[in-house]
């Protein structure tokens, strides 16, 4: 053997040998007496970190490895659904497979569960451990706005099922944490009146937040005759008026706190317009300004591009948009904002988000999350965002109802809105189940994860099963049947 081969052998022995003592060999050992499908490891248990190197911010429960991991084994067998009422109605999606273990994931806040639910012809009967196989089989029907709704909860069942089978958190199938908690903004409810929105802000900063957003819009500006052209737009008056509201809040919260603005609604319509906005509002150094053309005015980066390089004012977008090269790319390579907004509902769930925000970081482009959603799609989020280099902060917008909305989950920290940030959980999957007691008091329409029997056939997504039709065959042959050569 050449003394070059003999030190690639004793190079690998030894990373094996490091590979054990980190506790890595564990994670890929069987179990003699493997855990429940849905149970947790905890400190301790085989799978567990080795005493003495808890990792970042604490040790990281990893369960043992299920026997349910199996390629050959383990089958998706059905989607179904509950729909939460709340501001932007949560459908929250299960998936469940022929060994009990199942994944909890969530179409994208105010979306319908359909969007999820008609891709289940492509997913039955399919190994669920095959994450990028199938999100790659059902990525034509995914799209912008809610319709990328569907694919993002596949995504979010997915991470949360493989999880569970190998006693991971989501967060350790992406990557690695670069934070314990998640950075929040606060969202307000809006108002004219710039003492009641200084107020009202003030009210979130003593729950305990240290980024807050406040929205501008066509209604908030338009109370005096001269604010709004013929069209709408805002005029300089109009947009005087604006600074105001936001004079009135970074009086309350302190100058020196992040403030940001959501614009999606105040009719701006040209880049002109768009750069007489971030101009005027230059001197309250905005942490971001916010959809300035509307939620799916993404595609417009040339315009993005051209407002960029005549203001200082800090621009984002994004949260309409699905995918790396569908919607982001083109903002990300000609450089035409100074940070990218996706929302993981729409943008393709845990992965796809994480794809997104890497690609933004090559450019030195931060990464913000819009969020609306319950906790189930919040803590998948967060197990995206605490591996992001890029990182900055995620909406919240909840705060009116935090009580029941975090009961709506249990088997993470509470509150899970902590003064202003959010702690990742390190157990299998998510870290999360669905409090089953609290989640029917909340119902949109009645129906606990109810069979979906509807959604069994193709019908709304990919090919039908197709049939025979009345034709002239090959051989000119008058038949009703179904022929091959079409």
């Amino acid at each position: 053997m050449s003394e070059r081969t003999q030190s690639q052998v004793s190079r690998r022995r030894m990373l094996w040998s490091a590979a054990a003592a980190g506790g890595l060999g564990a994670i890929f050992k069987w179990t003699e007496n493997p855990a429940a499908a849905q149970g947790r490891g905890a400190a301790g248990q085989p799978g567990a970190p080795p005493k003495g190197m808890p990792g970042r911010g604490g040790g990281v429960r990893y369960g043992p490895i299920n026997k349910y991991s199996s390629p050959s084994d383990l089958r998706i067998t059905d989607l179904r659904a509950v729909t939460v009422a709340a501001n932007f109605d949560y459908p929250i999606i299960r998936m469940d497979t022929n060994q009990g273990v199942y994944g909890l994931g969530e179409v994208r806040d105010g979306g319908h569960k359909g969007a999820a639910l008609a891709l289940k012809p492509l997913l039955v009967g399919r190994n669920p451990l095959d994450i990028t196989a199938i999100l790659d089989a059902i990525r034509p029907y995914a799209g912008h706005g809610r319709q990328g709704g569907g694919y993002s909860a596949i995504d979010i069942c997915l991470h949360d099922l493989n999880g569970k089978v190998f006693g991971v958190p989501v967060w350790r199938l992406l990557g690695d944490k670069k934070t314990d908690r998640v950075r929040l903004y606060a969202d307000t409810t809006g108002t004219s009146d710039p003492k009641k929105y200084a107020e009202r802000m003030l009210a979130r900063k003593k729950l305990g937040f240290t980024y807050f957003k406040m929205d501008i819009t066509y209604n908030f500006i338009n109370v005096k005759p001269g604010h709004v052209d013929m069209y709408g737009t805002p005029t300089d008056k109009g947009i005087e008026y604006g600074g105001e509201l936001i004079a009135a809040v970074k009086d309350a919260i302190g100058w020196e706190t992040p403030l940001a603005t959501d614009t999606s609604s105040l009719r701006v319509r040209t880049v002109k317009d768009a750069i007489r906005v971030c101009r005027a509002w230059e001197k309250y150094n905005m942490a971001f300004i916010e959809d300035l053309f509307g939620t799916m005015g993404f595609t417009r980066w040339q315009d993005y591009k051209e407002i960029k390089a005549a203001t200082a004012s800090k621009i984002l977008t994004g949260e309409d948009g699905f995918g790396l090269e569908e919607a982001f790319k083109p903002l990300i390579d000609n450089r035409a904002v100074d940070m990218v907004h996706p929302d993981p509902g729409t943008s393709g769930g845990c992965r796809e988000t994480k794809r997104i925000a890497d690609y933004a970081n090559e450019q030195n482009i931060q990464t913000v999350l819009h969020m609306a959603g319950s906790p189930v799609a919040t803590i998948a989020a967060a197990h995206s965002a605490c591996t992001f280099r890029n990182f900055v902060a995620m909406e919240v917008h909840a705060i009116d109802f935090l009580k029941w909305w975090q009961e709506l989950v249990s088997g993470v920290p509470k509150p899970i809105v902590d003064n202003g940030f959010l702690n990742v959980p390190d157990s299998p999957g998510l870290g999360l189940e669905l409090n089953e007691e609290v989640v029917k008091q909340h119902l949109r329409e009645p129906g606990y994860f109810d069979p979906t029997p509807e959604y069994d056939q193709v019908r709304f997504v990919g090919r039908g099963a197709g049939g025979p039709w009345p034709h002239y065959n090959v051989d000119g042959v008058w038949v009703n049947e179904r022929t091959s050569d079409y």
